[in-house]
């Protein structure tokens, strides 16, 4: 039997209960890679038919992590972002995604200006995830009809997070509600 949503809910919930931390969301990753690898689960929550827009598949109550179904019809390049104080994994369900993760060049010390520089860029292929620890700046670019997979250790519209400007430098806080 294929590796499924529910195994993967399950290892999820014993994996963030025995280690939250780095380690234990690399775990998650690889888990999230080995549930994209079962073609049936990417064509029930990822296929051609499945309606488009974000679909929560899974919130845990006790740990509050979310698993998301990201269904695109159109091609998206987000600004440089972090997810606050929480961490996201994106797994590519189907065509790819292009990650870049960003650091901050400047010492922090203008609250609302910031210089970053590219510091890793990479494609997530189809069965691939990438992780974005606690506050890890990151873009996403994608083309028409990418599809991915995207577990978050909280429901990121509850919490603020910021975006940044790269021509003008502005920080932009985004409010709760606000998708990236």
């Amino acid at each position: 039997m294929s590796y499924n949503l529910d195994q993967f809910v399950s290892d999820c919930r014993s994996i963030l209960k025995r280690d939250p931390g780095p380690n234990g969301r690399e775990e998650v990753r690889t888990r999230l890679e080995r549930l994209l690898s079962n073609k049936d689960f990417v064509e029930e929550y990822c296929g051609e038919q499945v309606p488009r827009g974000l679909k929560v598949l899974y919130e845990d109550q006790e740990l509050g992590f979310q698993i998301l179904a990201h269904i695109n019809d159109n091609a998206r390049t987000s600004p440089p972002h972090d997810h606050g104080e929480s961490w996201a994994i994106y797994g590519q369900a189907s065509h790819y995604t292009d990650m870049t993760e960003w650091e901050r060049e400047d010492d922090g010390s203008e609250p609302e200006k910031a210089r970053l520089k590219p510091v890793k860029n990479y494609r997530l292929l189809p069965g691939h995830a990438g992780i974005y620890q606690d506050g890890k700046i990151h873009s996403i670019d994608y083309p028409d009809r990418a599809r991915f997979v995207r577990v978050t250790g909280t429901n990121l519209d509850k919490i603020y997070r910021v975006s940044f400007d790269l021509a003008s430098g502005k920080i932009n806080r985004m409010a709760p509600q606000q998708a990236t």
